[in-house]
């Protein structure tokens, strides 16, 4: 079986490709580079394909069909950078990988906590030798009453962690899982907004949940609240959350996401000028915290991505059931 991998990065996914390339007797082309129409060409004779982060977008979907793909597998549990109805309606399969919960889990908690314990002043000030008190003083975690909003494996896995912390915990999602009730009591979008000192997300960006977090949900929610993205930016209306961080109505923010992040995050990009005015905002509070798109980056995650991206690619081809299927 033949596999074109685009995004291909030599210092950390490649020894798992060689790993399990070898192990599924898959062969393998590669690019570093993202996915472009001026490179789609490099994937002539492959059937499937694996990206990370990258923008298909219709057009480049529409080149990669002319060219014969038939499938194309993202390293991500995301897939709102692929054109979704495109492929759909070109015949083309995408799938997406699962990975252990643990890392963005622990991401999370670890966000959660430096938020509340202002560490990001804390770090600022020490590089400066300021050793004063005021204006540094956190608060204690098992005082919050936390809202989780999508209780998939991560989001379990952040009840979970959080339960031990003694936090009273709500939790929101379409599809109520029995073991989440075990831990945390499901209610609204309107409960959650009311009621929590802390609002933690953990769901896909899909069509009917953008800007889920806008200007109406701030407004219901508690003066001084506090916001954690590990998810995706789109899921926070980012002009609204800025305007609630300047009136104090957002205490706090650890965004591990933003939107309109794709093509900036994982280059080194220092020398440039880019075009996010946002971000430049959002880094300039001395309470939010923004990080480049790290939470699920961790080893054990790097490998679950290559392998689980190989394995979908080959259950597709033997025509077997394949649990990462998105369309």
């Amino acid at each position: 079986m033949k596999i074109f991998v685009y995004n291909y990065r030599e210092f950390d996914e490649a020894e798992y490709f060689q790993k399990f390339s070898e192990k599924y007797d898959v062969e393998m082309g590669i690019c570093t580079d993202a996915p472009t129409l001026e490179n789609a060409r490099l994937a002539e004779g492959y059937e499937y394909i694996s990206i990370i982060t990258s923008k298909i977008d219709s057009e480049l979907m529409e080149r990669f069909h002319e060219l014969g793909v038939k499938m194309i597998s993202t390293r991500t549990v995301g897939y709102d950078h692929v054109d979704i109805s495109a492929a759909r309606r070109l015949g083309i399969h995408v799938s997406n990988v699962s990975y252990s919960p643990e890392c963005v889990a622990d991401y999370t908690v670890m966000l959660m906590l430096m938020s509340i314990r202002k560490m990001k002043r804390i770090m600022q000030r020490e590089e400066i030798n300021d050793f004063s008190l005021p204006g540094i003083q956190g608060r204690e975690l098992p005082n919050f009453t936390v809202g989780v909003l999508g209780t998939g494996r991560i989001g379990q896995a952040v009840i979970r962690d959080l339960s031990g912390f003694g936090c009273r915990i709500y939790a929101y999602d379409k599809y109520e899982n029995e073991s989440v009730k075990k831990r945390a009591s499901y209610t609204d979008l309107d409960m959650i907004c009311r009621e929590c000192d802390l609002i933690t997300l953990h769901m896909p960006l899909l069509e009917d949940n953008y800007h889920l977090i806008d200007g109406e949900a701030l407004a219901k929610m508690k003066d001084g609240v506090v916001i954690i993205n590990t998810a995706r930016g789109g899921l926070i209306d980012t002009r609204a959350l800025i305007e609630g961080i300047e009136s104090g109505k957002v205490g706090a923010a650890g965004l591990d996401v933003i939107e309109d992040e794709f093509g900036m995050y994982y280059y080194d990009r220092k020398s440039d000028v880019l075009g996010k005015r946002d971000l430049y905002i959002l880094r300039g509070f001395p309470n939010v915290i923004v990080t480049p798109h790290m939470a699920f980056y961790t080893d054990q995650a790097v490998s679950d991505m290559v392998r689980h991206s190989i394995e979908s690619c080959l259950l597709h081809a033997e025509g077997k059931e394949d649990p990462w299927t998105v369309v």
